[in-house]
């Protein structure tokens, strides 16, 4: 087998695909990390060894000879053929890494408790978390998607919605000494609530929902008030006030019985939450994998919602 590579070497024949390439000894030999006397002496040798002259002595340069035509064709394609086994044979063991951007809250209430299934269909992918309470003003450049809440016009790249968002008060049951809910929208005004600080203007607070149910009564202080919505919505788990819920954040939350609505009323956000793909990577299969899996995920949640089918992303 392979009688016709005789004892040639395969150091050879890759100047002579870098040399026939660049058709030029000086760049192969710039690539190859050697000298172009080197590659000059490497070339006479392959060409003695085949009784062939390879390349044609032009000037300012080298052009190949018909013959070195055909075995370069030949060369170039072994040599990538072997590089493809190669590399396909290094990461048969190594997992690709999926960079996701979003908020503390989505990734802790929505994303992670859901990724577990994303890794049962993608073994070989590793999802890396970048999470921050504040909006991405700016994606970093390692980012491969984002889910972002807002109106849907971001400057990081191209964004798709997910689902809108509903807001309604939420506790724990504990927290309503027997009295099951919905109780009356009045309950309100004496129950403990608990206040989210520097949330942004896309976000409810306690004074916007009482307007939009039509309380009139201005809500109350409150003697707890955070800066972050995981740590809120943990003291509502503990029975320490009510917070404001979002639907998609504590649905699992309800159905796990930690929390409840003690009033039936909602209010609709114009603001939502988006999948942003940057546009230099769009179109990697890896993040298409992703952004299928988180449509199959919500798409039964969006569409009870929303009354439709949320359209396809491709990527």
């Amino acid at each position: 087998m392979f009688e016709s590579l005789g004892g040639q070497s395969l150091d050879l024949l890759r100047v002579f695909e870098a040399a026939a390439r660049s058709r030029s000894f000086t760049a192969a030999a710039s690539e190859l990390g050697t000298t172009q006397p080197a590659i000059s002496q490497q070339i006479k040798r392959l060409e003695e060894q085949l009784a062939t002259r390879l390349f044609d002595r032009v000037y300012r340069g080298i052009a190949l000879t018909e013959a070195g035509e055909e075995l370069f064709s030949h060369v170039q394609a072994g040599l990538q053929s072997i590089d493809s086994g190669l590399t396909a044979i290094t990461r048969r063991h190594q997992h690709e890494v999926l960079q996701v951007a979003t908020d503390f809250a989505f990734a802790a209430y929505w994303l992670m408790p859901r990724l577990h299934r994303f890794h049962q269909l993608n073994p070989d992918v590793d999802v890396s978390l970048v999470t921050s309470e504040r909006r991405h003003g700016m994606l970093r450049a390692d980012i491969d998607v984002a889910v972002l809440f807002g109106d849907g016009r971001f400057q990081q790249g191209q964004s798709h919605w997910l689902f809108s968002e509903e807001v309604f008060p939420v506790c724990s049951p504990r927290l309503l000494a027997g009295c099951p809910p919905p109780l009356a929208l009045e309950v309100l005004r004496e129950l403990p609530l608990l206040h989210l600080r520097n949330q942004g203007s896309l976000w409810f607070d306690w004074a916007g929902v009482f307007r939009a149910l039509g309380i009139e009564q201005a809500p109350t202080p409150g003697q707890l008030r955070f800066d972050n919505y995981t740590l809120l919505i943990q003291a509502a788990i503990g029975g320490q006030g009510v917070a404001l819920g979002w639907r998609h954040l504590v649905d699992n939350l309800i159905e796990q019985g930690l929390l409840c609505r003690p009033i039936s009323a909602r209010v609709m956000s114009a603001s939502g939450y988006y999948l942003v793909l940057p546009q230099r990577k769009r179109r990697l299969p890896l993040i298409q994998q992703f952004v299928d899996w988180l449509i199959s995920e919500q798409s039964d949640s969006q569409a009870s919602l929303a009354g439709q089918p949320l359209p396809p992303i491709a990527v």
